[in-house]
C-alpha cells in the first residue's frame, strides 16, 4: 500500500476519533445538570482557550434556579415517579375551576419559567400544576435523557391529577415538555381532555441538529454522532425518540404553536407532527414575530386569544 494512502488513513482515523470524542464530550454535557454553587462564567469572560474547550468539548449546564414570584396562593407539593424521582411542583387551587392544566417547561429550565403561563391559565378559570422535570429546578436527579425517561414525570403528574379531580386534565408542553407529552401519551395510552403543544421537535436527532445550528456548526454528520452518544451515555437507543411518530397516537383536540423565527425548531418537524397527529380537532397556530422562546411573553395578545378560545370551544 502506497505511503501516502496509509497517511490518509490515518489522519481520517484521527479525524473520526477526535469528532467522536468531541462529541460525547457535547452529549455528556448536555445531559447532565450540575449544582448552581456559584455564578457561572458567561462566554465573554472566558479566556480564549477556555471558550475553544467549551466550543469544542462542550460546557457544563447548571440547574436552573427556581424563583418564586408567582403571586397567586399555591402548595409546594411533591410527586413521586414510577423510576424513583422527587418531583416539585406548585399546585394553585381555583374555586370553581373548569379543570385542571398541568405546565412541563423545556430543557434546562424549571416551572418558574413558566410563570405567566401560570397565571394566564389560572385567569381563564383553571386549577395549575406546574412541574420540575427530574434533574431540573427543585426536583432529584442529575441527568436529563431529552424525554426518554421523562415521560414517567408526565406519567406521574398526570395520575396525581386523575387520583384529586374527576374535572378535564389539560396538558401543556413547550419545547421539551411538548414533545415529552407526545412520547408519554403514546407509550402510557394517556387519556387528557385536551393538549396545548408548544414548539416541540419532531425526533432527538432533529433536537441535536437544532442546538447545532445555535452553534453555529453544521449539523451533518455532528447531529448523528450527538444522538449516538447521548443515548449510550444514558443507556438507551436514541435515534427511536420520534414525538412526530408518537403524534398518530394522539386522538383528543390538539392546539400545536411554533415560532415562525424558531432556529431550533423547523417548520417543516412542525408541519409533519401536525400532519401525524390522528385527531379530528386539531389547529395550528404560527406566531410570525417570535423564535424559540415563550410565545405567550412575546406575542401576548394572539397567544391569550388562541389558547383561550382553543380551551372554551366544545367539540
Amino acid at each position: 500500500m502506497p505511503k501516502w494512502l496509509k497517511r490518509t488513513g490515518y489522519v481520517l482515523l484521527a479525524f473520526f476519533i477526535l469528532l467522536n470524542v468531541m462529541m460525547a464530550s457535547q452529549a455528556y454535557y448536555f445531559t447532565h445538570f450540575f449544582p448552581l454553587t456559584e455564578k457561572p462564567a458567561t462566554t465573554a469572560q472566558m479566556s480564549g482557550m477556555a471558550k475553544w474547550k467549551a466550543l469544542l468539548l462542550g460546557m457544563p449546564f447548571y440547574k436552573s434556579r427556581v424563583v418564586d414570584s408567582l403571586n397567586l396562593p399555591h402548595q409546594n407539593i411533591t410527586i413521586a415517579t414510577a423510576d424513583g424521582q422527587e418531583l416539585a411542583a406548585w399546585l394553585i387551587p381555583k374555586d370553581s375551576a373548569l379543570g385542571t392544566i398541568i405546565l412541563f417547561h423545556g430543557h434546562g429550565s424549571n416551572k418558574s419559567a413558566l410563570i405567566p403561563e401560570e397565571k394566564a391559565f389560572y385567569t381563564m378559570g383553571y386549577r395549575v400544576l406546574a412541574v420540575d422535570f427530574q434533574a431540573h429546578g427543585n426536583s432529584t436527579g442529575t441527568a436529563c435523557t431529552i424525554g426518554y425517561h421523562e415521560v414517567a414525570d408526565v406519567k406521574a403528574a398526570y395520575d396525581y391529577v386523575k387520583a384529586h379531580t374527576q374535572q378535564p386534565i389539560i396538558l401543556y408542553g413547550i419545547s421539551l415538555g411538548a414533545a415529552t407529552i407526545l412520547q408519554a401519551m403514546q407509550q402510557y395510552a394517556l387519556i387528557p381532555d385536551k393538549i396545548i403543544l408548544e414548539m416541540p421537535f419532531g425526533t432527538l436527532q432533529k433536537a441535536a441538529e437544532g442546538k447545532l445550528r445555535t452553534m453555529h456548526l453544521p449539523a451533518e454528520p455532528l447531529a448523528a454522532a450527538l444522538t449516538f452518544w447521548g443515548g449510550i451515555e444514558q443507556g438507551f437507543w436514541a435515534f427511536n425518540l420520534k414525538p412526530e411518530d408518537a403524534a398518530a397516537a394522539i386522538h383528543c383536540p390538539v392546539l400545536l404553536q411554533w415560532g415562525l423565527q424558531d432556529q431550533r425548531v423547523t417548520q417543516n418537524e412542525t408541519n409533519t407532527i401536525f400532519k401525524n397527529l390522528a385527531s379530528h380537532h386539531k389547529e395550528m397556530m404560527i406566531y410570525a414575530l417570535s423564535h424559540h422562546q415563550s410565545l405567550l411573553q412575546n406575542e401576548p395578545a394572539k397567544w391569550g386569544k388562541t389558547v383561550s378560545d382553543f380551551l372554551y370551544k366544545q367539540y
